[in-house]
This record gives structure tokens, C-alpha cells and sequence, in this order.
């Protein structure tokens, strides 16, 4: 799931602060210009390839895996990375250009965001009209990690790191609460610890095939399973929602791209507050409740890495330097949406790449001047979305430029950038226990199941 990760506060309510992030290991050394020009030449390497390879159905049983091209990008990037030891020096992939990599992965989500944004303002009608299936399948986000992955937990001899290992999905802002609640050498700080590096080293590939595999039984409505994809983190978000849509007509796909960004920014925003305020204290007190029961007796506990390997501080780019890199990553959605989807280079479609570009340049500029107070996220879904309402002028042409531009197009080369950035955290990974990397596995599924359950449910309640 990087982490992606979308709460206003009126005048006479003093809003709620979120905890201080924990400190973060000393910086690693600058990739340099020269660097990050080698960085995004070998992410466009990446994306051609992957896209070439296409899409690749793995029949399973009654159902089937579908590796998209963002799935190719994730793991050739990773596996440049891991392999850079044993490949000649001009081919290998620096630690610097590693922690380059995860720092341009956030602004370059943006583009995804902005894109979702647009989809979702032409569909506010459809999307309001969901009502009450929307709004209760957030509380299978929240609570879900905890219901699937706590008993697992106490079952395979965890204590108390199973509470942080289960409360949320282990996004940066759970490091915080954790951090600032327990302190990151606690149990509950090593088990926080453990979800957000299983999450960050195998969240995207675990949710992608996951959500494939259950969109391929047909047992839940398309638009249930795109609102349990927006689980809070926008690359697990991205490959979660590719991998129903693949499986979906066209016009279906559009739909659950549009379901899964609702559901992705109601998560966000509000996320930080619903984790500190309501679902670590259940977790906390569910662990008292269960522990006795299914822990009793069991003192072996998973070993974690003691340091508090968190997010590392991103370089602090400009906005010319991320005008950049949005083009940059615009320019290599433009060549996969060719590939993949047989569109064309032609004026519309650059006048698209230019709005969704524009978008999220507008949304910079708002999130700079509104203090950062809110996430840029925020600023960039809202344009995206007034940009494409119904009745906002010129509304239906911005629609037809920017739907010529596939979603899936744009998330290939963040999860390339994602995929590049993955070797850096995989030594600290490697020390973790496998029960605990079990019962990460079966937080991201409780979030994403958990939220499509509800979902369900409410879509389609029982006589």
C-alpha cells in the first residue's frame, strides 16, 4: 500500500493534532542531478517493458490471477534493486537512487490521484447515490485489519506486537501514533514496524493479487470490491483497483476506478483520526479480551528489527523540480496507454496529460498556500473533481481529453518508481519473523475484505 496516505475542522473546534512522526535514520547520501536523470531513464525502461509484457491471466481453480503491467513494473523494479550487487557497476542501482526512488513515488502519485479526481466529478451522481454502502464500508477498513489479523496473531504466539501489527494497515501515520503512543522499541512499536515494511516490500503484489483472485469468482458486486480497494495507500490502492478492472467491460472498469478513489480519499481523510480514536483503543481492548483465550500460554513472540526503520525524509523538491517529475511520469503513462491500449499520441490526448498535469500543479500550489494544512491529496482530488461535475463549463470536453488516458496507464510507472525503492528496506525486512509477516498479510486482506463485506451488504441486503 507507499504509502499514500485524505479532515477539516470548523473555527470553534481546535483541531486534533496528529502524533510527531517518530525520528527517522540519518539521511542517505544525494543522488545528484546526474542520478536522477540514470533514475527515471531506468523507469522508463521498466515501463516499456512492462507494458510490452501486458496483461498475463494465470487460471486458479474457479478463478484467476491477472498480472497488469504495474505488477511487472513493481517486480522488475524491485529485482533490479535486490540484484544490483551482482550486476556490473553501470547497471547497478545505488542506495541513494533507492531513497530517490521512494521520494519522487509521492508527488508521482499525485498524477494517479488527479486522474481518479477527474473520473470521480463526472460520477458524483452515481457515487452519492451508493449512500449508505459507501459510508459503513469505511468501518471495514478500519476494523477489518484487526477482525482477520488479531486472532491469527495470538494464534501463532504474538503478544502485544500483534497490536501494532493489526490496528491499521501500517501507513506512515500509524508509525506516528505508535510511535508517539508506545515509542518504537516497544512490541507494539515492532509490530507497526513489521506491517509497514511487509506492507512497503509486498503490500501492492499481496492486495493486486488478492483483489484479482476474488473479482474473478463473481461472488461480490465489481463496485463492493472497488470500494474495499480504497484502503488508505495509494499504490496499494492502484493495484488493487487495476486488478478488478482488468477483469471488468470498459465501461465497468471506469466505474470501479471511480469507486475505489471515492473510497480511497474518505479513508485518507479521515483515517488518522479513526485509527488514534477508535481503532487502536478496540484493538487494544480486544487484545485483552482474546489474548486469554487464544494466547494463553503461548510466550514465543516474533522478532522484529529494534531500529525504527520508518519513512525516510524526502528531499525536499521544488515546484519546478516536481513540475518535472510530473512530466516526466505523465510523458511514460502516455507510452503505456499506447501500448497497452492502442491509443494514440495525438492532441487530445496531450491536451489530457496537460490537465491532469495542471491539476495536480493547482492542488501544489493550494496545499503550499493553505499551510499544508490539508494533504495535497486533498486539493488535487477536489480540482480533479470540479474540473468534470456536471455543469462546471467545458466540463464534457475535459472529460472526453482526460478519458482517453487509462488510470491504469498512470499507476505502471509510480509502481515502477515504488518497485525501485524497495531494496533499500529489504535487509530490515529479512530479520522479521514469518508469523508476523502471516499476520500482515492478513491485516491488508481483512482491510480490503472487510470493506467490500460491508459494501455488499449494503448494495445488496438480504430479503
Amino acid at each position: 500500500m507507499t504509502s499514500a496516505t485524505l479532515a477539516t475542522g470548523s473555527p470553534a473546534v481546535a483541531p486534533v493534532t496528529p502524533p510527531a512522526t517518530p525520528p527517522v535514520p540519518p539521511p542517505v547520501p544525494s543522488a545528484g542531478r546526474a542520478g536522477i536523470v540514470i533514475l527515471f531513464l531506468l523507469a522508463l525502461v521498466v515501463v516499456t517493458l512492462a507494458e510490452a509484457i501486458g496483461n498475463v491471466a494465470i487460471p486458479l481453480g474457479h478463478g484467476k490471477i491477472v498480472l497488469l503491467p504495474l505488477l511487472w513494473a513493481l517486480l522488475m523494479g524491485g529485482g533490479l534493486g535486490l540484484a544490483a550487487p551482482r550486476l556490473p557497476r553501470a547497471l547497478r542501482l545505488p542506495v541513494a537512487l533507492q531513497h530517490a526512488a521512494g521520494a519522487i513515488l509521492q508527488p508521482a502519485l499525485l498524477l494517479f490521484v488527479a486522474k481518479l479526481g477527474l473520473l470521480v466529478g463526472g460520477s458524483l451522481p452515481k457515487i452519492l447515490s451508493a449512500g449508505w454502502a459507501l459510508a459503513f464500508q469505511e468501518f471495514g477498513h478500519f476494523f477489518g485489519t484487526m477482525v482477520f489479523g488479531l486472532p491469527v496473531a495470538l494464534l501463532l504466539g504474538l503478544k502485544r506486537e500483534a497490536i501494532g501489527a493489526t490496528f491499521s494497515v501500517g501507513r506512515e501515520p500509524s508509525l506516528a501514533i505508535i510511535g508517539e503512543r508506545y515509542g518504537m522499541a516497544s512490541p507494539e512499536g515492532r509490530g507497526v514496524l513489521a506491517e509497514y515494511l511487509t506492507g512497503t516490500v509486498f503490500g501492492a503484489v499481496f492486495i493486486a493479487l488478492l483483489a484479482g483472485l476474488i473479482a474473478s469468482l463473481g461472488i461480490f458486486n465489481p463496485l463492493a470490491l472497488a470500494m474495499g480497494a480504497g484502503v488508505g495507500s495509494g499504490s496499494m490502492m492502484a493495484a488493487a483497483a487495476g486488478a478488478i478492472a482488468a477483469q471488468q467491460t470498459p465501461e465497468m472498469a471506469k466505474e470501479v476506478a471511480t469507486f475505489a478513489a471515492a473510497s480511497n480519499l474518505i479513508t485518507t481523510t479521515i483515517g488518522t483520526y479513526f485509527t488514534l480514536f477508535l481503532s487502536l483503543p478496540f484493538t487494544v481492548w480486544a487484545y485483552g479480551v482474546l489474548e486469554p483465550i487464544l494466547g494463553r500460554g503461548r510466550t514465543e513472540t516474533a522478532t522484529a528489527p529494534s531500529e525504527a526503520v520508518v519513512a525516510h525524509a524526502a528531499p525536499a523538491f521544488g515546484l519546478p523540480a516536481l513540475v518535472l517529475i510530473w512530466l516526466a511520469t505523465a510523458a511514460f503513462g502516455l507510452i503505456g496507454n499506447r501500448l497497452t491500449y492502442g491509443t494514440a499520441i495525438d492532441g487530445q490526448v496531450l491536451t489530457g496529460a496537460a490537465i491532469i498535469v495542471g491539476a495536480v500543479v493547482v492542488g501544489e500550489i493550494l496545499y503550499r498556500l493553505a499551510s499544508r494544512r490539508l494533504p495535497a491529496v486533498v486539493w488535487v482530488s477536489l480540482i480533479g473533481m470540479a474540473l468534470t461535475y456536471p455543469g462546471t463549463p467545458f466540463s464534457t470536453d475535459i472529460a472526453a481529453a482526460t478519458g482517453r488516458i487509462n488510470f491504469l496507464a498512470l499507476a505502471t510507472p509510480i509502481l515502477a518508481f515504488a518497485g525501485l525503492s524497495l531494496a533499500k528496506d529489504f535487509s530490515a525486512f529479512r530479520r522479521l519473523g514469518w508469523r508476523i509477516v502471516v499476520v500482515s498479510f492478513m491485516a491488508n486482506a481483512g482491510t480490503f475484505l472487510g470493506a467490500a463485506l460491508i459494501a455488499q451488504f449494503w448494495m445488496h441486503p438480504p430479503v
